[in-house]
């Protein structure tokens, strides 16, 4: 029984940490935005960026679904975990480089779009960390 409580609360930290990366990329895009855009731009520049994007959000992904149950609106966050896992699975299916590809497509609008961007990452980061302070209340 121990055991589960360890992988519970690892999962919460994960959880947690995952909300505040999203409220911080949403700070440095707002004070740095040519860097942060930088940063983003080089997710699927490499098989090594892109294998390890994908690393972290499969741990995203299996810390939401095993944390959810702790935290409010649980059938949406084992959604959004489901959702990150199979996303997830099928960028390990393709060559990294059409995943690269895809980003070259996808990406421009959202720099164009950047602010709102931000404000989208900093809303589920805020709502994932309120979510999740359900624990802390109870």
């Amino acid at each position: 029984m121990q055991s589960l409580e360890i992988v519970r609360a690892l999962s919460g930290v994960v959880v947690v940490g995952f909300g505040l990366f999203l409220i911080g990329l949403a700070a440095w895009i707002v004070t740095a935005p040519s860097r942060a855009e930088g940063f983003l731009k080089a997710f699927a520049s490499s098989a090594l960026t892109h294998y390890t994007e994908q690393g972290t959000r499969l741990i995203v992904g299996v810390a939401m679904i095993t944390f959810a149950g702790s935290m409010r609106y649980p059938e949406l966050f084992r959604l959004f975990g489901w959702l990150v896992i199979v996303s997830t699975a099928g960028l390990l299916l393709i060559p990294w480089q059409w995943h690269n590809k895809f980003a070259g497509l996808v990406m421009p609008p959202v720099f164009r779009r950047i602010g709102l961007f931000a404000l989208g990452a900093f809303a589920l980061g805020a709502f994932i960390l309120y979510s999740v302070f359900r624990v802390v209340a109870a």
